[in-house]
């Protein structure tokens, strides 16, 4: 059975997403990154990155969310576009410009915003630029599709899906008006019962809510010195 370690964030949220999708059998294993567990021998032996997700297939392991995505995708043979060189193209580059652009200019404008020790003007506005250039490509693609790889629900879907949820929190509470096609897409996943069954998944451990001087240490080491 999978072991899949596991937070309430939207990189973990998309793999979750996957494994409910695919009913692949699994085992949530909390990992709460706020009081540190991220940082522990026994974590770091999986993940050297000391994040989540990875998980744990029998021995096989695999890091990184987009990674474990397309992991699950060929092992399941779910999920996956047309088998047609075009398709996989566009499915890998998409896949990632998920990975390499929305996942961290989305992180790094919320972190400029939130969680720096103090302002830098600079910062907060090259991600908050960044960031919307990458959303509003996806937004143009998918008013021209219903889906980021053409008619098919895919892994790519579940890979926006992640973050597109935390829109607001990275963009602002406007984000979804200016980006409807990005809404329509995340408010369909929304309603399918696998993305129930995620959501639901938050009740199965409880997590550490607090982000103190403890969660401040564990996110961010280098400000502990």
């Amino acid at each position: 059975m999978i072991k899949f370690y596991y937070n309430t964030a939207p990189n973990p949220s998309k793999v979750a997403l996957f494994l409910e999708e695919s009913g692949l059998a699994y085992e949530p294993v909390p990992v709460d990154t706020r009081k540190g567990e991220q940082h522990s021998p026994a974590y770091t032996a999986i993940n050297p990155n000391a994040k989540v997700p990875s998980i744990d297939d029998d021995g096989v392991v695999v890091f990184d969310s987009n990674a474990i995505l397309l992991y699950l995708a060929e092992k399941s043979g779910q999920f996956l576009p047309p088998d047609t060189p075009q398709a996989r193209g566009e499915m890998l580059s998409w896949l990632m410009f998920v990975a390499s652009g929305i996942g961290p200019y989305s992180g790094q404008a919320v972190h400029f915003r939130r969680y720096a020790p103090e302002p830098i003007p600079y910062a907060v506005q090259r991600y908050d630029f960044e960031a919307w250039r990458h959303w509003d490509i996806v937004n143009e693609r998918l008013g021209r599709q219903p889906y980021m790889v053409g008619d098919a629900y895919t892994l790519v879907d579940m890979a926006l899906w992640g973050w597109a949820r935390a829109a607001p929190l990275v963009l602002g509470e406007d984000a979804m008006a200016r980006l409807p096609h990005v809404k329509r897409l995340v408010d369909e996943i929304n309603a399918r019962p696998a993305a129930q069954r995620v959501d639901a998944l938050k009740q199965r451990h409880v997590f550490k809510t607090e982000f103190d001087a403890q969660a401040r240490k564990a996110f961010f080491p280098h400000m502990a010195a």
